[in-house]
């Protein structure tokens, strides 16, 4: 949702702010006052390309910022797809967008605050906002966004198959994928298989096992140090168990202390505190000597050992720094040589799996396709009747969904969804990109887009052209479809119909004027004092008395 547009130096507009409301904000103004200027600024939001021409005359650059507010970042699901529904109540994002144009044509943008590009500009705005009346920014124009929109608009009963359709379509692809490495073992060259035999034959022959390493490291250690050892316990045993050793010296301390003890109690502390280390000392010292007695030096061990940490050393060398690459390796050659000695029989099983996938696959997409043929329908009579409601005639939405040959099949769909619009009964329909009339086109998308309701992923919706040639009681009930179509998204309409205008929640007057003479066009929220006259104006082209009394009056319909 748009919270906030900044514009500077673009077209006639020297400086201006437009803050539309979370539901139906409306810009109107005469003819040629500016209002195309807005939707440029827009457009440039969105990470469309740069226009030197658009820069104020006389002004070095323009600059459009915005703060918009995402609930679906521009970080898709890759399976989803563009036109992809986010559930609503994920916290939206805050993104402060800024595009600067120079007048030689140079290009910024910045996102928060950081240097981005125009395409990444593009990737986290325009897929929030969907302007509607300008062909080139309709994402309902474009045929590959119409499956995820129809798959919304059914929710639960198409999630449930399409959920079952995309995983049978990468299990599919994992079957396929190990088929094609199965068969690329097979082809490998002979170098390469001979390395991988080597390896697994040289690696074998020692057959190192997981923590023997480690283990060996720390029992050679003690091995080859073993008289050390020994004679290390045997001193520490002696000074402290032999005659005049540590046991001997503290026992005599403890009896002088408790003969003084007899004469002055407070020595008797410290002679218990002594009896406490002399019974630390003969638990060292019999675990010392046990230590001791049990260290043996078995030459023929120790050269065993050492021979084999030289073979453990060997691989490191060769296939290491570590044991874990060590392992590795072998696991790496031990399945290349599978590969090959085992080519035919693991082709058959690789085939076989990709059969048992793609039979799977083929009956999820029947599954889907079957969900969808019953939604279609049911979603083009429910668009049809919003283009009735907007007298549109006997013309309607026709859902095409049509199955794709199995080379051109996503994870997103087997089929072509189409939306396509029939200008009458008996007439042959055709995509909307092709609908010639930019208000009947806009209207086909104000249908599309009361029917989505929350459904619909973009946030904003952007209406120019939506009342051209309307009038009468179409453009009544096109003000009541537009306030729909705003209690589910936030909506800009630029009208010229009064009917549309007293329905908004905020008001945008845009006027062209001229300051010492260069024309300017400037933007004003009207209040509700000014808004009866902006209304009368449309209505008669003057604010006149009885023209101001029909203001009020539908002002007051309308509210």
């Amino acid at each position: 949702m748009i919270d906030e547009i900044q514009v500077e130096n673009v077209a006639l507009i020297r400086r201006a702010a437009l803050e539309p409301c979370a539901g139906l904000t409306v810009l109107t103004g005469e003819t040629g006052a500016g209002k195309t200027a807005l939707l440029s600024a827009l457009k440039l939001l969105m990470g469309e390309r740069a226009d030197k021409t658009a820069v104020r005359d006389g002004a070095p650059s323009l600059t459009v910022s915005g703060r918009i507010f995402v609930r679906n970042p521009a970080c898709e699901d890759a399976g989803a797809g563009e036109g992809a529904v986010v559930a609503a109540d994920v916290e939206p994002e805050e993104l402060v967008v800024t595009r600067k144009v120079t007048a030689e044509g140079r290009s910024r943008a910045t996102i928060n605050g950081a240097m981005a590009s125009v395409a990444e500009l593009a990737q986290a705005v325009a897929p929030t906002i969907d302007l509607c009346g300008q062909h080139e920014h309709q994402q309902l124009l474009r045929p590959h966004t119409h499956g995820a929109l129809l798959d919304a608009w059914a929710a639960e009963s198409v999630q449930a198959p399409l959920a079952a359709y995309r995983e049978a379509f990468c299990a599919a692809a994992q079957a396929q994928a190990q088929l094609d490495r199965v068969l690329q073992a097979g082809q490998a060259s002979t170098a390469k298989l001979d390395d991988a035999r080597f390896a697994l034959k040289r690696i074998d022959e020692v057959s190192p096992q997981p923590g023997e390493y480690e283990r060996l490291s720390a029992d050679l250690a003690r091995a080859e140090h073993a008289e050390s050892l020994a004679t290390a316990a045997l001193r520490a045993h002696g000074a402290l168990a032999d005659d005049g050793g540590a046991m001997d010296a503290l026992s005599d301390a403890v009896s002088a202390l408790e003969a003084g003890a007899r004469f002055d109690e407070t020595l008797q502390p410290y002679a218990d505190s002594l009896r406490e280390v002399g019974y630390v000392l003969e638990d060292v010292s019999r675990d010392v000597a046990s230590y001791g007695d049990g260290i043996e030096f078995d030459p023929d061990e120790l050269q065993q050992q050492q021979e084999r940490m030289a073979a453990l050393q060997g691989l490191l060398r060769a296939f290491g720094p570590r044991m874990e690459d060590v392992f590795s390796a072998r696991e790496v050659a031990a399945e290349a040589v599978a590969l090959v000695d085992d080519a035919e029989w693991l082709e058959k099983q690789a085939r076989k799996a990709v059969d048992q996938a793609e039979q799977a696959l083929a009956a999820a997409a029947d599954e889907l396709r079957a969900a969808r043929g019953d939604a279609a329908p049911r979603f083009a009579e429910a668009v049809s009747e919003q283009m009735g409601r907007l007298e549109m005639g006997s013309s309607s939405l026709v859902c095409q969904v049509s199955p794709l040959p199995r080379e051109q099949w996503t994870q997103a769909d087997p089929d072509s969804v189409e939306f396509l619009f029939k200008p009458g009964a008996g007439m042959q329909e055709r995509p909307l990109a092709r609908i010639a009339s930019g208000g009947e086109v806009s209207r086909v998308m104000l249908a599309v887009k009361v029917v989505l309701g929350e459904a619909d992923a973009v946030d904003t919706l952007v209406f120019d052209e939506v009342d051209a040639g309307v009038g009468g009681s179409v453009a009544v009930a096109l003000a009541d479809v537009l306030a729909d179509l705003a209690r589910t998204h936030q909506v800009i309409v630029v009208t010229h119909l009064a009917q549309v205008a007293v329905r908004a929640d905020a008001h945008y007057l845009v006027r062209k004027s001229e300051s010492e003479g260069v024309p300017e066009t400037t933007l004003s929220l009207l209040d509700a004092e000014d808004r009866p006259v902006e209304i009368a104006r449309m209505l008669s082209g003057s604010a006149t008395e009885a023209s101001l009394a029909h203001a009020r009056e539908l002002l007051a319909a309308a509210h």
